[in-house]
């Protein structure tokens, strides 16, 4: 594994470190407090780059490799994790999706229009009652002459409510997980239906959705890969996911050690700042352990998902990178809670949101206990039992 930055790696991460700085920082406390971030940044996250990473250039890519979208997606979530998830599931789950599986007509349809930040693509996975077992999902996909008739509801659908595309996941037949088919489905097509999903705990800024189709049709062309492949893409998105999604955990560790690392400088009690108490400097050292160690394991997954690893290989990579790095964001994010004390429980200070923003990420993209079960099984080539 090769430690070292390139030029080209560290030139996209200060590029959106100044982004964060400049655009995203100063309107945070401002977009969690309405509950919505100015949809504007979307197309100066277009206009930078950062919504076509790693795609071609011939579609309005951007030429990167998955270490530099890393960079870029921690940058993100040291700003706002409702910034990042924006590029994490447009960008990262869905525009990848297409330029991994689309037909050259679906990806010279959709594209351009998601990586310029024109329009943007939401995951259309999760349901009301299928979340960690995604092959029990129940929206159904009739075949009718040339096209398909989607009936079906899905569940906190990360910008749900802005995009253009869904990637609808629907069952074509009653065959379990090789049942499952991948479509493209137009947000404006008649009867699909976005309700915003109001009082969530963290993410307050990103449109999270309920989607309803009620007999959505859409042509035989918006079907994305084989029939009844749609499981298995769905699960390899989520897998390189898994990677944007520890990236996105450990920019906001980073964000909570910092903004507790200089407060302790600043607050001064019985005569001197607190970073010369013995256990303020605990909880920093133990925070700032566990960033490297979270940062590291995913720089880890991002060079095998580039190095063309094995299935298995990337899985249990991004796994332990996720599992590790959303954890950690928990455990800094309450450990700079508590070097803030009192004034860490109000929005005036930022480490409360982290917090808040930071507890999701140990349930989407696979929960922690879902990534231990991933680890094991490929440690121990056994299923576990429940």
């Amino acid at each position: 594994m090769d430690l070292e930055l390139n030029d080209t790696q560290v030139a996209f991460r200060d590029m959106a470190a100044k982004f964060v700085d400049s655009e995203i920082v100063p309107h945070v406390r401002e977009w969690d407090r309405r509950e919505e971030v100015d949809l504007g940044i979307v197309n100066k996250l277009g206009e930078l780059g950062f919504l076509g990473l790693t795609i071609p250039e011939e579609y309005g890519g951007v030429e990167a490799d998955m270490l530099s979208y890393a960079l870029v997606i921690e940058e993100l979530g040291r700003g706002d994790s409702s910034v990042r998830g924006i590029v994490s599931v447009s960008l990262g789950l869905v525009a990848k999706s297409i330029a991994t599986h689309g037909t050259e007509e679906q990806k010279q349809r959709w594209l351009p229009l998601l990586t310029s930040g024109d329009g943007l693509g939401c995951f259309a996975l999760t349901e009301p009652d299928a979340g960690s077992d995604p092959a029990s999902l129940t929206t159904r996909a009739q075949r009718d002459g040339d096209d398909w008739v989607i009936t079906g509801q899905k569940m906190f659908i990360t910008n749900g409510t802005w995009a253009d595309v869904a990637l609808v996941f629907a069952r074509t037949s009653d065959d379990g997980g090789r049942g499952i088919t991948a479509f493209l489905v137009p947000t404006d097509s008649a009867g699909f239906t976005a309700n915003t999903v109001h009082g969530k705990l963290g993410l307050r800024g990103q449109a999270t959705a309920e989607l309803v189709l009620d007999g959505v049709r859409v042509p035989d062309s918006a079907r994305l890969g084989e029939v009844g492949k749609g499981l298995g893409i769905a699960l390899g998105a989520l897998t390189k996911g898994r990677i944007s999604v520890a990236a996105g955990a450990v920019g906001v560790a980073q964000a909570a050690l910092s903004a507790a690392t200089q407060y302790a400088g600043e607050r001064v009690q019985f005569g001197s700042p607190i970073a010369s108490r013995q256990l303020v400097q605990e909880l920093l050292a133990e925070s700032a352990v566990e960033v490297e160690a979270a940062r590291l394991l995913t720089w880890r997954a991002a060079q095998l998902a580039e190095r063309g690893a094995t299935r298995q290989e990337l899985t249990m990579a991004s796994s332990m990178a996720k599992f590790y790095a959303s954890e950690t964001a928990v455990r800094v994010a309450n450990n700079a809670l508590q070097v803030f004390g009192g004034y860490g429980y109000i929005d005036e200070y930022p480490v409360g949101k982290y917090l808040r923003d930071a507890r999701v990420l140990t349930l989407y993209e696979g929960t922690s206990q879902v990534q231990k079960l991933i680890i094991g099984r490929g440690l121990t080539g056994v299923d576990a039992l429940s």
